[in-house]
């Protein structure tokens, strides 16, 4: 506010006609416990940025995007924040992907209005996928004997240490349908008729940004430099909007912290080689 008062004031000859768009990189698996040493994507960890990008006096704000997915509770989470910052600050939001943008990734760049990719990004991936691994032989092998007490006959559905159930496969897979009703339902809107009629649109397949664009997934292919330059003119600069190192990033104002005790580092370490398998699971889907 201080900043356009003291622009007005100058004379015309000294003012600067460029104009700065600030930028929000979105790099990650989307995940509710991201954090320093589990790099991921979630409301907490990215809810400082995106509003700090919303209050920079600009006409727009650019959302770079590369995700192959994960929460699509935290992924919904982070489109809506995006959706309301841009209706309360009248902004327009400019969404580019890099490599991928894809299930939970898509999500968030259904934010964007307008989505620009790269002609060989990955795009699409509308489905829900739940995955684990079943321990019950490994127990018997090396003569171990699960026991498990439950007030609640359906609260160890799913042990991984059990035999599956049939009617806890279906019980799943019908949790699977409602979150893929609301992702649906998501596109949808966003999208509108932009959507070609493809029979595979929803299935969960991915395509590259060139073949998003034919089925409406995204707006154009391109890059954020050439994009935001053609919109806003030659001379626009670009800002990158990164968490603050010192006091305020320090104790989290920003979805970061960098203070970390012993307990926390071997807690990282005894966690990080499931969390690196299944981010490295989500990443290997679209061959990155």
């Amino acid at each position: 506010m201080l900043r356009r008062l003291i622009k007005r004031l100058l004379p015309k000859s000294w003012r600067s006609d460029a104009v700065t768009i600030p930028v929000v990189r979105l790099h990650g698996t989307i995940m509710a416990d991201g954090g320093k040493f589990r790099q991921s994507l979630s409301l907490a960890s990215t809810a400082g940025l995106i509003e700090k990008a919303f209050a920079f006096d600009a006409p727009a704000v650019a959302i770079s995007i590369n995700s192959p997915g994960g929460s699509p509770v935290q992924s919904r989470l982070i489109f809506q924040r995006i959706r309301d910052l841009a209706a309360e600050k009248n902004k327009r939001v400019f969404v580019f992907t890099e490599d991928v943008a894809a299930s939970g990734g898509y999500m968030i760049a259904l934010a964007g209005d307008e989505i620009i990719a790269d002609p060989s990004s990955i795009v699409g991936s509308i489905g829900v996928v739940s995955a684990s691994f079943g321990f019950p032989e490994l127990l018997k092998k090396i003569g171990v004997e699960r026991r498990v007490y439950t007030a609640g006959r359906n609260k160890a559905t799913l042990d991984p240490f059990k035999p599956e159930k049939e009617e806890d496969i279906e019980r799943l897979k019908a949790l699977q349908l409602e979150v893929h009703e609301t992702f649906i339902d998501m596109v949808k809107e966003r999208r509108g008729s932009k959507l070609k009629d493809d029979p595979d649109l929803f299935t969960g397949l991915f395509w590259t940004g060139r073949k998003g664009l034919e089925l409406g997934l995204v707006d154009a292919l391109g890059d954020m430099r050439t994009t935001m330059k053609a919109r806003y003119g030659t001379k626009t600069r670009l800002k990158l909007i990164a968490a603050p190192r010192g006091l305020f990033g320090r104790f989290g104002l920003f979805g970061q912290r960098d203070d970390f005790s012993a307990p926390d580092i071997a807690a990282a370490a005894a966690g990080g080689l499931l969390d690196a398998a299944e981010q490295r699971a989500l990443w290997s889907r679209f061959g990155l």
